[in-house]
């Protein structure tokens, strides 16, 4: 199964840490600005300063596509390298991607084979008949979006949806984890923000591996993530940070403290 790289790399360096790739341009540092692709050059320094903690890296598509075909390009060039250096790294796509069947399919294309991305985060909102062309994909892994970590995600999210008075949140992780996770290739996405979500979530679906941003600049804790939705085997966890560590003075002090924070925790 395609999750059992992220599992075998987070088992080898003992870590469950995702780091995000969001080289916002505007950001960045001035020596990075001037060179011919910048982005990649910052992602380049990022990987190499936290590697040896990170299990996941996480690219954010809109820093890239706002840079048009260049920003597209930063991020072709970043794959590329990860694959080549650091090819037990798991991958993940931060597009949130969510539409009809027939462009999913061209979004799985670009995102999963041109691309090369190990997962992908996407919308439930239009069910599971228009995701299938992510879900049919055995050799890649699809992350649905369940209790997000930002502050307005209960307007829809938190709406009781069942007769036994279940939000939409619950409804969402018991579907993917009982029906549409046929192919064992969907993750979850529970925001640190919500650790007592995040605790009733792990209790329905299982072992299944929940990524949970929020750490870092949103203010998530990490002793209370690692409490709620920790796994049996101790693993079912993808904690990712981005800013908080890749704008940091000293990312790779960053990394190792979130990372030994984590670990403190297991």
């Amino acid at each position: 199964m395609i999750i059992d790289k992220y599992n075998k790399r987070a088992k080898e360096i003992n870590s469950l840490l995702c780091v995000g790739l969001d080289p916002d341009f505007e950001k960045l540092p001035e020596k990075f600005k001037t060179l011919p692709h910048p982005q990649f050059e910052f992602n380049k320094y990022i990987i190499g300063e936290t590697h040896e903690f990170a299990a996941a890296y996480k690219p954010n598509m809109g820093s890239y596509e706002v840079r048009g075909a260049k920003g597209w390009e930063d991020l072709e060039m970043t794959m590329d390298y990860l694959r080549k250096n650091y090819p037990d790294i798991f991958t993940i796509c931060d597009a949130k991607r969510a539409d009809i069947g027939y462009t999913n399919e061209l979004y799985a294309k670009a995102i999963f084979d041109t691309l090369g991305f190990d997962a992908v985060t996407l919308h439930p909102y239009l069910g599971q008949e228009a995701l299938k062309p992510f879900l049919d994909r055995k050799d890649k892994v699809s992350i649905i979006l369940c209790r997000t970590s930002n502050p307005g995600a209960g307007e829809l999210q938190d709406l009781i949806t069942t007769p036994e008075a279940r939000p939409l949140w619950w409804v969402v992780a018991e579907k993917v984890s009982k029906e549409w996770n046929k192919n064992s290739n969907c993750m979850l996405v529970v925001g640190a923000t919500y650790p007592a979500e995040l605790g009733e979530v792990r209790k329905i679906v299982g072992d299944l591996t929940i990524l949970v941003p929020g750490i870092g600049t949103q203010g998530g804790s990490v002793k209370e993530v690692m409490e709620a939705g920790l796994s049996s085997e101790k693993l079912g966890l993808i904690v990712s940070s981005s800013k908080a560590i890749i704008f940091s003075e000293n990312l790779k002090e960053e990394a190792r403290k979130l990372c030994e924070e984590i670990r403190s925790n297991l």
